[in-house]
């Protein structure tokens, strides 16, 4: 059941804050002010320098509520690492039946990148319950709503072309949770890490308005 807890988590959230740090400390940094911000879901991108550290000690952090995931997983190797830090998920840009198995050994959820039927299908196959719809500026919200016509089951995260600007676009057709990177991080300027907060804010307000209107 654990995995089916987290998954849940993530809905609840629904934003992911995805991370990708120059450092360490960049990345805590940013996860923290995210956190502060209000997005619970953090994702730590393994094109961090030392990202299997920083989920270790972000998993330690006092809140429990803070879900602490890995992204750009490539291979099982490395998401056993992740697994074994302490992250609660498991993100990656492709799907890799692999890291699939290690996932469901160890009851963590995998959310593989996909952008067809075929490798949604194939995921699916392998247990995965939620599948990462990317590239997602090139998808685009609409196609969502398209792969639920023949595959009404499946649940689906957009990465990837998302602003605050096309949040209802996503939710709209149907997004399971959402991603969002480099739009929490544009601002920071000079060390200064208060701009991820407030970004951060901004979104889950945005997201909060909209819930209420849909």
């Amino acid at each position: 059941m654990r995995k089916y807890s987290i998954l849940n988590e993530l809905h609840k959230g629904y934003l992911v804050a995805v991370i990708r740090g120059k450092n360490i400390e960049d990345a805590i940094n940013i996860a923290k002010h995210a956190y502060k911000g209000g997005i619970r879901s953090l994702e730590i991108t393994f094109t961090t320098p030392g990202a299997e550290e920083v989920i270790s000690e972000l998993s330690q952090f006092e809140d429990q509520s803070m879900i602490v995931g890995a992204g750009t997983v490539l291979d099982s190797e490395t998401a056993r690492i992740a697994i074994l830090k302490g992250a609660h998920y498991v993100v990656s840009p492709h799907f890799d039946k692999g890291i699939a198995l290690i996932c469901n050994r160890y009851g963590i959820p995998y959310l593989p990148g996909c952008g067809s039927v075929t490798e949604i299908v194939n995921a699916l196959t392998y247990g995965v319950d939620v599948v990462k719809l990317f590239p997602g500026s090139v998808l685009g919200p609409s196609f969502i709503k398209d792969i639920k016509g023949p595959i009404p089951h499946v649940q689906v995260m957009p990465s990837g072309g998302v602003s605050i600007d096309n949040l209802l676009e996503w939710m709209r057709n149907g997004a399971f949770a959402i991603g969002v990177g480099s739009a929490l991080t544009k601002d920071i300027s000079k060390g200064d890490y208060s701009t991820v907060e407030k970004t951060a804010r901004k979104f889950m307000d945005k997201i909060a308005t909209l819930q209420v209107e849909k």
